[in-house]
């Protein structure tokens, strides 16, 4: 029997949510709407947390700092929910990336994974843009994880992480079979610049590649006011794949939808060994390409 994950990638919407109940009722609904489609993996995107921000007021959400003050009040209740969504549909759920205050006072953009036995994994985001750093006072995160969930080896490239290749080849080079890209851009042009990251990873490591994207005005939110992108995922360009363009599937842009594909593992481990190229094994041969530490493997149950 092939190895198969089906996984739904979320375009989602921000909307003017005032209560946490009326955010526990939308995602319930999204997550319902994701598992009668037979998704195993659900992907949510980076900064999908902050339509929260809004339940604290007008006067809080339009005002970039104290929106990142109040998620740190609301993100434990925020993850609740997925949590327990995980757990009551037998699924493996990314939520909607963080801004997240560490220990240490830093405060980082995590997204945060839950699997239907009740285990949970994170990965920060390793390179901020210049709107994080200079404008919300994010910091960069440490560490690279791949995650084992059994049905796949999965790593998680944060929206700008994605556009830069040494991050996700650590986590190729840890075994991950399928890269998530969170993402949440304001504008077409940002928009591409992720997609077109995510093909070139799928390309150069011969894996798959998943982007799920905000969408959606909110004049409310001075932190996620503009939101602009399509969901979709990317496969090497290879004739065991149906498409040569490398995209499989992908959404309407700025339209709030999910997008699915089921992604079959086995093919993709016959074009990394027989594929009309072997980019994943001639990486190395690039002047100047060194081996790099392997990102850490987390197995879940």
């Amino acid at each position: 029997m092939a190895r198969t994950i089906r996984i739904a990638s979320a375009q989602y919407p921000i909307d003017e949510l005032t209560s946490m109940s009326a955010f526990a009722g939308k995602l319930a609904r999204w997550v319902e709407q994701a598992v009668v489609k037979g998704a195993q993996l659900l992907v949510f995107p980076e900064y999908a947390s902050m339509e929260l921000a809004r339940i604290a007021g007008r006067h809080v959400s339009r005002d970039l700092h104290a929106s990142i003050e109040a998620m740190q009040y609301y993100i434990a209740d925020y993850e609740a929910e997925f949590a327990n969504l995980a757990k009551r549909h037998g699924v493996h759920i990314l939520a909607g990336s963080a801004p997240t205050r560490l220990a240490d006072g830093s405060v980082v953009n995590r997204a945060r994974l839950f699997t239907p036995h009740g285990e949970t994994g994170s990965q920060q985001k390793q390179i901020l843009t210049r709107s994080e750093l200079e404008d919300w006072g994010i910091d960069a995160g440490t560490g690279l994880c791949v995650f084992d969930i059994g049905l796949a080896r999965i790593g998680i490239a944060i929206c700008y992480d994605s556009e830069f290749p040494l991050i996700v080849r650590a986590m190729c080079n840890a075994g991950a079979e399928v890269i998530l890209v969170p993402s949440c851009t304001d504008t077409a042009y940002g928009y591409f610049r992720v997609r077109n990251a995510c093909a070139a990873r799928a390309l150069e490591n011969q894996v798959y590649v998943v982007q799920s994207c905000t969408v959606g005005e909110a004049d409310w939110s001075a932190a996620v006011d503009h939101n602009s992108g399509a969901a979709a995922f990317f496969a090497p360009s290879d004739p065991l794949f149906p498409s040569p363009s490398g995209v499989l599937e992908e959404g309407t842009m700025n339209a709030p939808q999910w997008v699915f594909a089921t992604l079959d593992l086995d093919v993709l481990t016959e074009v990394r060994k027989d594929g009309d190229v072997l980019n994943a094994r001639d990486w190395d041969l690039q002047p100047g390409a060194s081996e790099l530490p392997p990102a850490k493997v987390v197995t879940f149950k």
